[in-house]
């Protein structure tokens, strides 16, 4: 079921995506031809108005068809052959499937063509774009502004045992839901649980193996002192690390969470503003990663269609508030990347209008389509290297949606 829930959840965000352009051109006045829930070809449809509204065959999302963005219906071609040619490669096929019905040899009857996207004033078309990914942040602003209300928050210091990692040194000894009182006599009382957390780890880091081995599964030359909360009474305990090579120290293999948490009880302005906060942070490492893709620690943060597809699959087992907040993350990354200055992204749409705009007349569609073209294979570069790191993924330690603690 957690699929069918993953596929639904996500093909939902695309339909969302494609009915906010649909309705800010019927807003501005725009023609407005199809808008069918998945991809042609046709199963079912019916017509009402100027508009066909039906379901296609290929369940991958949905599309809205607007009157005039194919330059071919401004600029009709002369040589009916070439037409005809073009139309049997993919991409004339994708530009007509079911088009207009217009001969695309002649030009578009005078009522049709002054309604037509590219002859509408910049401010419109910028409008019907941008409404597109404003749709998806607005479900990711509602979805991560509902689940504010039931926040949890950290009311004190208290640091317990989580979970153990498999085959851990404190396997037997340390008790999921332990609290930890001190370490090496250390208690770092006067720190937040952050900090604390942290300066535990530093501590247990100090133990070396001997003669400061440092191959994984070397112990500790001396154990770790421990000093526990359990059943309400306190235990002394010791435990020898290991050293494990990936964290480049000696591990107890304990995930450390707090224990004083409560419920944040937000107010609206303050639910509003945690939403908000939320937002900012992965559109700001959203950014920060694609920016920096030339740096492989950055490119192997990517994920792609198939990542996503599975964190929320996941999601969805784990809880129900988890999938919500995993489909608002997404629905903010589908604005995000939509709203990239290239065509045939959204955002490539909105840079020609700006563009055209600010020089006072438009680019020839011959100069867009070459940015076009430059802007398809950045697309195709990124969706390679978010595939290539969600199957690296997903046939390995598949894609961990908790983020643990080391």
């Amino acid at each position: 079921m957690s699929w069918v829930l993953a596929f639904a959840g996500f093909a939902a965000l695309i339909v969302l995506h494609e009915f906010g352009h649909f309705i800010a051109a019927k807003w501005t006045g725009m023609r407005v031809e199809r808008f069918f829930l998945f991809f042609p070809p046709k199963i079912w449809s019916f017509k009402r108005g100027e508009t066909e509204y039906g379901i296609g065959a290929i369940p991958l999302g949905g599309f809205v068809k607007i009157t005039g963005m194919n330059p071919d219906e401004l600029e009709p071609q002369a040589d009916r052959e070439e037409i005809e040619e073009e139309d049997k490669t993919p991409t004339g096929l994708l530009n007509r499937v079911e088009s207009s019905g217009q001969d695309l040899s002649e030009p578009l009857p005078p009522d049709v063509l002054e309604r037509a996207y590219y002859n509408q004033p910049v401010w419109k078309r910028i409008v019907v774009i941008a409404a597109g990914p404003a749709v998806n942040l607005v479900i990711a602003f509602v979805i991560l502004f509902g689940l504010a209300f039931g926040v949890e928050e950290i009311t004190g210091n208290g640091a317990g045992v989580a979970e153990l990692t498999d085959d851990a040194p404190a396997q037997g000894i340390i008790e999921a839901d332990d609290r930890i009182v001190s370490v090496d006599g250390m208690t770092f009382a006067n720190l937040s649980f952050e900090d604390r957390a942290d300066a535990f780890r530093e501590q247990i880091k100090t133990h070396e193996c001997a003669a400061g081995e440092t191959e994984t599964g070397c112990e500790a030359a001396a154990p770790v002192q421990l000093v526990v909360e359990r059943d309400g009474e306190q235990r002394s305990l010791e435990v020898t690390p290991v050293y494990d090579e990936a964290a480049d120290q000696v591990l107890l293999g304990v995930r450390f969470e707090p224990t004083d948490v409560g419920a944040a009880d937000f107010t609206v302005p303050q639910a509003a503003e945690w939403a908000v906060d939320r937002m900012w942070f992965v559109t700001r490492e959203s950014i920060s990663t694609i920016a920096q893709l030339f740096k492989p620690e950055k490119r192997e943060q990517l994920s792609g269609v198939v990542g996503s597809y599975e964190t929320t699959r996941q999601a969805i087992d784990f809880d129900t508030r988890t999938a919500l907040g995993v489909l608002g993350l997404i629905s903010l990354s589908l604005a995000i990347i939509n709203l990239f200055p290239f065509l045939p992204l959204d955002g490539g749409h909105i840079f020609w209008s700006i563009f055209e705009k600010v020089r006072g007349r438009r680019a020839s569609f011959a100069t867009m389509e070459k940015a076009g073209a430059i802007g398809f294979v950045l697309i195709l570069f990124l969706f390679f290297i978010g595939l290539s790191n969600d199957i690296g993924r997903l046939s390995g330690d598949g894609i961990d949606i908790q983020n643990p603690d080391p």
